[in-house]
């Protein structure tokens, strides 16, 4: 299977206190989970700290989920993110959340890159550009 797009992925522990009132996993652990899959991203092709050093900041402007299959208390779920469209200021990230070989959840966000100091929207990064033209 060919990689996609600065993608990266991570296994998530279900912790006892991930699961509802319905024995489930709550709804708000998959945006903590997309959280660290965005993190994960930086930490692997841009640092944070990095582009927070140039006036960069990241922001979630909006997330989409679909939940196709509850997760309980001991299933061992994966997910992986990657960036599916970049524009010059916006970009879409695309994640999928498997149990073993079955998506049970596929999330949508879009995002884009403000400065720090004027908290006024910034044109995409070039290290940005540069790596995700590389699969292009």
């Amino acid at each position: 299977m060919e990689q996609k797009p600065l993608e990266v992925s991570l296994k998530f522990p279900v912790k006892t206190y991930d699961i509802d009132f319905a024995g489930i996993v709550s709804n708000i652990v998959y945006i903590r989970w997309l959280e660290d899959l965005r993190l994960k991203m930086l930490e692997s092709y841009f640092p944070l700290k990095h582009l927070m050093e140039q006036g960069y900041c990241p922001i979630i402007a909006s997330t989409e989920i679909r939940y196709k299959k509850a997760l309980k208390i001991f299933d061992k779920p994966m997910g992986k993110m990657w960036i599916s469209k970049l524009g010059r200021s916006r970009c879409t990230l695309q994640a999928e959340i498997y149990l073993y070989d079955e998506i049970v959840t596929t999330a949508t966000q879009m995002g884009f890159f403000i400065n720090q100091e004027t908290m006024r929207p910034m044109a995409i990064p070039e290290e940005v550009k540069n790596i995700y033209a590389r699969y292009q």
